[in-house]
């Protein structure tokens, strides 16, 4: 069967694309696209020669459109691997020494792709672009190799369809043999996943012991409105942009940068974001935040690799989702929730770290406030919230500084609940010191039991059996840390152990007073 090609030349100066007529089968519109993503992944691999390894496992030698640039990637690729320099002036000499720099354009053309102002980080992502689009010539180019035979004299359609058949499952095998199919690219060995993908890293936000915000799993801060989810929000990310060093007395870790999603009121937005900033702020909120107003280009549902891409657009390593409710075109259908389940794993996938901001149900935003919340009552499809890595609800009545936050799902360990105290003057939060278990503690001379711990905690209110146990895993962790000590009282009886009872250390008396 004859092969359909389009004629190329590699003289860039000869035609309008850059030396690459397009084929009878590709528009010019996505040709040019092709180009232009393989001259962002060459100057990107120009400027970093690591980036070599981020783009290798998507292409293969063959995934270019122009024949130059797959020259020009076939000496990256050697002076990677054997630990040379990549740079516009080495590639220049060493094609020079092969006989292939008048074929490329010149050095005028390589260390143009070197001057290029595309960012290192978005490698990958034109990448992808390139393999798509040599996916898609081949199969066109099939296709037109079918239509050719189809209008032939005496053609015979059992051996056009076997011939198309035969070419597309050799197309198929490619893909999964070559690892740069969808089906290869993202899987790892057991042992780079289980130690090499990040999973014992520091938490975002909180301790090892006490996690409100794991690497990989994202954060949601689900209330009614009013009772300071924003101000709560905009805590942590300013903590992540360096502004401080913790939120609710736990610590948060810094990010590169941040892409915020003000779709719901960024007028409102902006007017809370601006109690805490201040002159001296403004080139770090220049070089660090991005913020997007209004609604997204669709909703996440319907356009899965939205979120990923547009983490990788303005190089953010952290989104803020305000609020879940404008992501999505509905809440309340397990379907969608579903999707956008796919979106946030596809963003997360690519390292990107997600904190949604979402609704509680209506029904229940007026229940009295010692009434623990559950994870029904938040808003929409359960698989919203079956997905998160951390789910922190915030009750109170609108507008009230003091409020309660529940750690209602846990990625390690437990947080609260808490009373808080929102300053709206300041945008500040602040942890009531009367349930903090370590002051309690150092304020009962006759010491704690786990259940008269948990009664304070929970409000006065009989403790139900799971209060009694992250009561007394509050205690174990002062032990263990030196700030208590342990009384064990006699066996037996309802409850057990719990007649034990807890004191403050000797030490930690001595540190305090």
């Amino acid at each position: 069967m004859a092969q359909t090609r389009a004629p190329r030349d590699d003289n860039p100066s000869s035609h309008t694309l850059d030396g690459a007529f397009p084929s009878p089968v590709d528009t010019f519109g996505e040709a040019q696209q092709a180009v232009e993503a393989e001259r962002a992944v060459l100057g990107a691999c120009m400027h970093r020669g690591d980036t070599v390894d981020v783009v290798r496992p998507v292409l293969a030698e063959d995934s270019f459109y122009r024949p130059a640039h797959e020259t020009i990637w076939r000496v990256l690729l050697t002076q990677y691997r054997e630990d040379r320099p990549t740079d516009p002036i080495v590639l220049s000499e060493v094609l020079q020494e092969q006989g292939d720099l008048n074929r490329v354009g010149g050095r005028a053309y390589v260390h143009g792709l070197a001057d290029l102002h595309y960012s290192v980080g978005n490698a990958q992502y034109h990448a992808e672009i390139i393999r798509k689009k040599a996916e898609l010539r081949r199969l066109r180019a099939s296709a037109v190799r079918a239509l050719q035979r189809a209008d032939e004299p005496g053609a015979d359609p059992e051996a056009i369809r076997s011939e198309a058949e035969a070419e597309l499952r050799t197309e198929r095998e490619r893909a999964l043999a070559s690892g740069h199919g969808r089906l290869s690219r993202f899987a790892t060995d057991g042992w780079s996943f289980v130690k090499e993908t990040g999973a014992d890293a520091e938490p975002l936000w909180g301790t090892r012991a006490k996690t409100l915000w794991a690497p990989g799993e994202s954060l949601m801060v689900v209330g009614a409105p009013g009772v300071g989810k924003t101000t709560l929000a905009h805590q942590v990310i300013f903590a992540r942009l360096g502004f401080q060093e913790t939120v609710l007395e736990l610590p948060v870790a810094p990010s590169r940068r941040v892409l915020y999603l003000a779709m719901d009121r960024p007028k409102q937005i902006a007017k809370a974001m601006n109690r805490r900033v201040f002159a001296t702020d403004e080139k770090v909120l220049r070089d660090q935040l991005v913020v997007w107003q209004g609604p997204l280009p669709a909703t996440l549902d319907k356009e899965p690799d939205l979120l990923a891409d547009l983490a990788a657009a303005h190089q953010a390593d952290t989104i803020v989702i305000d609020s879940l409710k404008d992501a999505v075109s509905t809440m309340v259908d397990d379907s969608l929730a579903v999707s956008f389940h796919n979106a946030r794993m596809r963003a997360l996938r690519d390292g990107v770290e997600i904190l949604e901001l979402h609704h509680q149900r209506k029904a229940t935003a007026d229940a009295p406030r010692g009434q623990r919340p559950s994870l029904d009552q938040v808003y929409g499809s359960t698989w919203l919230t079956a997905g998160a890595g951390s789910v922190l609800f915030v009750t109170g009545r609108a507008g009230d500084p003091a409020v309660t936050l529940h750690h209602l799902k846990t990625p390690t360990g437990e947080v609260g609940p808490l009373d808080v105290t929102h300053d709206h003057a300041r945008g500040t939060t602040t942890v009531d010191p009367t349930k903090d278990p370590a002051i309690l503690l150092r304020n009962a001379p006759n010491g704690l039991s786990a259940r008269e711990l948990a009664t304070v905690l929970v409000g006065g209110s009989d403790p139900e059996r799971a209060d009694v146990e992250k009561a007394r895993r509050h205690l174990t962790r002062l032990v263990d840390t030196g700030l208590a000590t342990r009384a064990d009282g006699a066996a037996g009886g309802a409850g057990g152990g719990q007649q034990t009872r807890y004191y403050a250390s000797a030490r930690y008396l001595t540190a305090v007073g």
